[in-house]
């Protein structure tokens, strides 16, 4: 019982530190680490358990420069306008906002120095959010195993504003498309708790705009 109790506490303190570590360094990862890391995205569930995905594991270094040139045209072109005539999201403070902006930006200049990446990808013509219910839980099992590893990872859909140029790239078939880029590597900073705005603000009882008292 106490052995099983260690281990919730360990699972919720990584579910809780599981920050977007956009900062890497280019230092070698053994394989055994990355196969750990697609181990665990493979457990997780899909539609009725088809299983219907593949894992394209990056390391070349041409894909990466020509798969990141396209990232970094996103970021500039797009995103970054974006991200700073807007608004800080609810909760964040400007400065907070701003630093996670600097960690971004780092990420489109250097994301094809990262060891490696792991393209998540499912098969059918078309994108859909039904479609994605079957993949990114397998790509936060992969954010989790990382961190559990001592290795830095995100999430990243950018290159996705040029996803047929990108994915051309990548070698994909026509019937395949990728859903997202985890770059990993290990850090440069530390891991620590996420910044997340308050249940109370986000959480609603039986109907939408009813307070959950229960929290």
């Amino acid at each position: 019982m106490v052995e099983k109790l260690a281990s919730t506490a360990d699972l919720f303190e990584i579910i809780q530190t599981t920050r977007s570590m956009r900062r890497l360094k280019p230092d070698l990862v053994p394989e055994a680490l990355i196969r750990k890391i697609l181990e665990a995205g493979v457990c997780g569930p899909s539609g009725g358990n088809m299983q219907n995905w593949r894992f394209v594991v990056i390391q070349d270094a041409t894909i990466k420069k020509t798969v990141g040139a396209y990232y970094k045209r996103a970021w500039d072109e797009v995103v970054a306008p974006r991200y700073r005539a807007g608004e800080s999201p609810h909760g964040m403070g400007r400065d907070q906002f701003s630093r996670t902006i600097a960690a971004a930006e780092y990420l489109a200049a250097h994301i094809h120095e990262a060891p490696f990446w792991i393209v998540a990808c499912l098969q059918g013509a078309v994108p859909t959010r039904t479609a994605g219910a079957s993949i990114y839980p397998a790509v936060q099992n992969m954010l989790l195993a990382a961190r559990a590893l001592g290795l830095g990872a995100t999430l990243t859909t950018l290159y996705l504003s040029f996803e047929k140029e990108a994915e051309a790239a990548l070698g994909l078939p026509a019937d395949w498309h990728s859903y997202a880029i985890l770059p990993i590597g290990y850090p440069v900073g530390r891991f620590g708790p996420v910044s997340r705005v308050a249940l109370n603000d986000v959480v609603f009882k039986d109907q939408w705009g009813e307070a959950y008292r229960g929290l």
